[in-house]
């Protein structure tokens, strides 16, 4: 089996990615992207590139045998103007501009159209690293009342609109009413809008109500950005007031499953991974 190469942006998921598939006996090499990619990747096989280093980063997967490449963490749209392009960049750039106006799930399709262009095959983490799927069914032993189950499937409608739109990937709702949608902020962002809201359209962590969705877009492709929560959306969540955290089962990212698991049952909120869209 060829190494897997690692895009790695920011945020704990590319570390738990490249720890996944060292797990599974698979070895390693991350571009971690200067700035951006968590100083820790450091514990990995990697090399710290910038965004405009195309060929540099194309150079180090091939050196290191890595023909499968994964795209994972967060990475903020970039100012053009900022970045240093190396010659391979300069010759793409005009392909990335005319994507990024289309929208980010554009934007990433043209950089899998690069990388699969130069002979390598892109691959998601649901291939990479299979672990951090979320499983269907319930995670630990708190259940949604009928409430939750209500607005769990209200959200779940408010999701695929926005997704079909390229413009969020989670929503939160409270007793049948949309409390918040996701856009460029971010799910962790989002839910910290909910704290300002008037206590009596919203839970509390005295009396939780609420429940946020995160699922796939159904424009974008799963290899590039699946949904992803870690402990730092249930803390947010329990701090909201939500009583629960519902994601699409198969299609979202659980990131340190058995700590995120831990803590939503000391806070008393339900973790779901609801059924693929069919």
């Amino acid at each position: 089996m060829s190494a897997l190469g690692i895009i790695a942006g920011g945020g704990e998921l590319p570390l738990a990615v490249a720890q996944c598939a060292s797990d599974m006996g698979r070895s390693v090499f991350v571009a971690a992207l200067q700035g951006i990619a968590r100083e820790d990747v450091a514990r990995f096989s990697h090399a710290w590139v910038s965004l405009g280093e195309t060929g540099r980063t194309l150079s180090f997967f091939r050196q290191h045998d890595c023909r499968e490449i994964v795209l994972v963490g967060k990475v903020a749209r970039p100012r053009w103007t900022d970045i240093k392009l190396d010659a391979t960049a300069v010759l793409k750039l005009p392909k990335v501009i005319s994507a990024a106006r289309k929208g980010d799930d554009a934007l990433l399709r043209s950089f899998v159209e690069i990388l699969e262009g130069e002979g390598f095959r892109v691959v998601g983490v649901a291939e990479a690293a299979p672990a951090l799927l979320a499983p269907e069914g319930y995670l630990g032993p708190h259940r949604p009342s009928q409430q939750d189950e209500m607005d769990i499937a209200r959200a779940i409608q408010i999701v695929r609109a926005l997704g079909s739109l390229d413009v969020g990937q989670a929503a939160v709702v409270c007793a049948g009413l949309a409390l918040a949608v996701e856009a460029a902020e971010g799910t962790d962002a989002m839910i910290g809008r909910i704290i300002t809201l008037p206590d009596k359209i919203r839970g509390t962590p005295e009396k939780r109500k609420g429940v946020l969705v995160k699922a796939r877009k159904a424009t974008q492709d799963g290899r590039t950005d699946l949904p992803v929560i870690g402990i730092q959306t249930v803390e947010n969540a329990a701090a909201a007031g939500l009583a629960g955290i519902a994601v699409e089962a198969g299609a979202a990212i659980i990131v340190g499953r058995e700590v995120v698991v831990e803590k939503a049952n000391a806070e008393g909120i339900f973790l779901l991974g609801f059924p693929q869209a069919a």
